[in-house]
């Protein structure tokens, strides 16, 4: 065998078929499009149009919105830093941050902030320092004998003069009243 002698196998290429060369062909005179009409002609657009009729994503509703100030955490587990400590990764004797947990692999980046879950446990005593953190992830630290600063406090949702902060309250006062009369 040469160099030359180089073939695909019978079968494996197939020309592409021609189109517009005549009604012999098969392909001819309309070259497959049909006839007429706005489809029979290059740069045809129409997806999602009905006709003139008023197309369906128009005639249904709008629902929810985007919230151009909601932040994006990046979520670590306590099992996923145990994991990281185990390995040698992750340093337990520093504060445990986000620079320290991209540096160690257990995040990919910080995004808006590090928000600490709860899954998993923590066998040795650590000092985080977390935007967000969950109530049992505090919990589970804490009870490790470890210490959890959150840097992005959660604003009392209670506070205010707000229409739903009034709203809040009073529905609060409400679950309170009732929960008093069940005992």
């Amino acid at each position: 065998m040469k160099l030359n002698e180089l073939r695909d196998n019978p079968g494996a290429t197939k020309d592409r078929i021609r189109v517009g060369r005549g009604i012999g062909s098969g392909k001819g005179k309309t070259g497959g499009r049909g006839v007429k009409g706005q489809k029979a002609r290059s740069g045809v657009a129409i997806k999602g149009f009905e006709g003139g009729q008023m197309p369906i994503h128009m005639r249904l509703p709008k629902r929810g919105f985007n919230n151009i100030f909601r932040l994006d955490f990046a979520h670590i587990n306590l099992d996923r830093v145990q994991e990281a400590i185990d390995a040698g990764k992750l340093d337990a004797s520093r504060v445990i941050d986000a620079e320290a947990l991209v540096e160690s692999g257990a995040l990919r980046r910080e995004r808006d902030g590090v928000r600490l879950l709860a899954r998993g446990e923590v066998k040795s005593k650590l000092a985080f320092k977390v935007a967000k953190a969950s109530e049992a992830a505090v919990k589970a630290v804490e009870a490790a004998g470890g210490s959890v600063e959150i840097t992005m406090p959660r604003e009392d949702r209670l506070a205010g003069d707000g229409k739903r902060a009034v709203r809040r309250r009073a529905a609060l006062a409400k679950r309170e009243s009732r929960a008093s009369k069940a005992d």
